[in-house]
């Protein structure tokens, strides 16, 4: 693919949004420690992990280089929509809010918490159509090479990569106070089928370079998220098993209580 220099405009647009959820969050954690509640250290480091992978996939050396070659984009990929949004998610960054706002504004948020609109959006086969479908989309089509001849569209596709991936990675892992909650087996069962679409994906990649890529590129850019991928999908799944045995585990021990007695 011929390379085309990433504007700088493009990096300011798509680092914004993170630089202002870092000062949000930090702006929330002070309120919380004034009002002396405590709040984990390991969250923070968590989000601020996740917040830099996520900077560093979208302005600076990295997102330059991955303008140009698709093992680079597909590294950054891997950043910006399964890493990042994992480690951002674990980082609680709603309840933090939760805790800092005052009574009122709490009650207000956790209202639109519990609207239909994000009962839908956060529902795992919803988030898993929007997030694999996009990617199935972008590498499959000529959108790929038309994203690096319009700013626009490669601001909106890489908003697009960080928002899937997060709301699929929460819509998977209760770490935060979701109202509306789904089972164990069907988070698990659309995760496999996940899987399953972003392992086939990759391996399509590896075979049918997207339009404009050296087939080179796409081989190594396929592995990187077929067993990048995999890595990721591998620390949610054991999330996911630790969440689902720690939900379990009070009951088996009520049942030991019944029949002792």
């Amino acid at each position: 693919m011929k390379d085309h220099h990433l504007p700088v405009f493009a990096e300011w647009v798509l680092s914004l949004p993170f630089l202002a959820a870092l000062f949000i969050y930090i702006a929330a954690l002070i309120v919380s420690r004034k009002n002396g509640r405590h709040w984990p250290i390991y969250r923070t480091m968590l989000w601020l992990a996740g917040t830099l992978l996520c900077l560093i996939s979208v302005a600076g050396p990295l997102a330059q280089l991955a303008h140009g070659d698709f093992r680079v984009h597909m590294t950054g990929h891997l950043l910006l929509g399964m890493l990042g949004p994992l480690l951002m998610a674990l980082g609680a960054p709603v309840k933090l809010l939760l805790r800092s706002l005052p009574v009122e504004h709490a009650k207000k948020f956790t209202r639109i918490l519990r609207s239909r609109i994000l009962g839908f959006l956060s529902n795992p086969a919803v988030t898993a159509t929007v997030n694999l479908g996009g990617l199935w989309i972008l590498y499959t089509t000529d959108l790929y090479q038309l994203m690096h001849e319009s700013t626009l569209l490669h601001i909106l596709i890489h908003l697009h990569i960080f928002l899937a991936g997060y709301l699929f990675t929460v819509s998977l892992i209760y770490v935060e106070p979701i109202p509306h909650r789904t089972s164990y087996l069907y988070r698990s069962a659309i995760l496999v089928l996940a899987l399953a679409a972003h392992g086939i994906l990759s391996k399509h990649i590896y075979a049918n370079p997207p339009q404009g890529v050296p087939s080179q590129e796409a081989e190594t850019g396929g592995m990187l998220m077929y067993y990048g991928g995999d890595a990721v999908d591998l620390l949610i799944v054991v999330i996911l098993c630790y969440h689902w045995y720690q939900a379990a585990a009070p009951k088996e021990t009520d049942r030991e209580v019944s029949a002792s007695g």
